[in-house]
């Protein structure tokens, strides 16, 4: 094996846990896999020898390269920089893809995505490194310009902002199950009151721009507001399928066919507390959905 062999070995050791990081990092699979050949592409113009820790010269590489690419989009964004829809991870219904698993890893279920596009870049990258994989501020600090003290405030920011928003889901899939399997049969049988009783009262519905209707809003709020929403909905002429969205259930809808929206319920304590609607026909274009097949 020579050099160069070896150390595209080294790398693909490595290759799972770069990508999850910048995924966490941009919200897309896309961009996160962009991101982690760029990674590569570094390493392989660089002296291997001089690195002293692999793995972390990678992490800080590609969290070097996740903040420019998330600092490059912001400064060209044309929407509002919190109504960004992050790009979903979708899974049959009865389990998660084993490809999957180092991406959900730590609860990123979509909710949680959503949350992280209302950050500003410095403090995701805080956060993202140091609260889901352990990294230390005096490391982090250097990848946002700032003192170690700085850089633990960043993500201090980003923990309050996070811990005030229903992210993490009940546990038991099962229980997540029944909560919407109740939640589409009220919807289909036209029964709002059983839709409130699936409902948080204060439940929260974020939608992209495709996902509402013209001039409607993109975030709902309220049991009665999202239950009537529901109940419009399953009047249209669509499939729906159950699936794995992120790691807790969800589903997805089909019309004439075609990929029409992608729903991510977060269910706590039997309620339905979030649900985040991706429905953009290029983005459905471009995720692999035939799992569902």
């Amino acid at each position: 094996m020579d050099e160069y062999d070896f150390l595209a070995e080294q790398f693909e050791e490595h290759r799972a846990r770069l990508r999850a990081v910048a995924y966490r990092m941009l919200g897309s699979l896309t961009e996160a896999d962009d991101a982690v050949q760029e990674t590569w592409l570094r390493l392989s113009k660089t002296d291997a020898d001089e690195v002293e820790n692999l793995g972390g010269w990678l992490t800080t590489v590609v969290a070097r390269v996740s903040l420019n690419m998330l600092r490059s989009r912001r400064s060209r964004r044309e929407e509002p920089l919190d109504m960004r829809m992050p790009e979903p991870i979708v899974d049959r219904a009865d389990g998660t893809n084993p490809e999957h698993e180092a991406l959900l890893a730590d609860s990123v279920g979509l909710a949680l995505l959503v949350v992280l596009e209302t950050l500003n870049p410095a403090e995701r990258l805080a956060f993202v490194l140091h609260d889901m994989f352990a990294v230390p501020f005096d490391e982090i600090a250097p990848i946002v310009d700032r003192s170690p003290e700085a850089a633990r405030q960043l993500a201090s920011r980003a923990r309050r902002r996070i811990q005030g928003e229903p992210t993490i889901p009940d546990a038991d899939l099962d229980t997540q199950r029944e909560v919407l399997d109740a939640f589409l049969a009220a919807a289909r049988g036209g029964d709002f009151e059983a839709l409130l009783e699936v409902l948080d009262p204060d439940v929260v519905l974020r939608a992209d721009r495709a996902g509402v209707s013209a001039g409607g809003p993109r975030v709902v709020r309220g049991a009665a507001n999202v239950a009537r929403g529901a109940l419009a909905f399953s009047r249209l002429d669509i499939e729906v399928r159950r699936a794995l969205i992120n790691g807790v259930v969800g589903t997805v809808t089909f019309r004439d066919g075609q990929p029409f929206a992608i729903a991510g319920f977060t269910i706590r304590n039997r309620r339905i507390v979030e649900m985040d609607i991706v429905a953009d026909p290029e983005r459905l274009s471009q995720l692999d959905l035939t799992v569902l097949d």
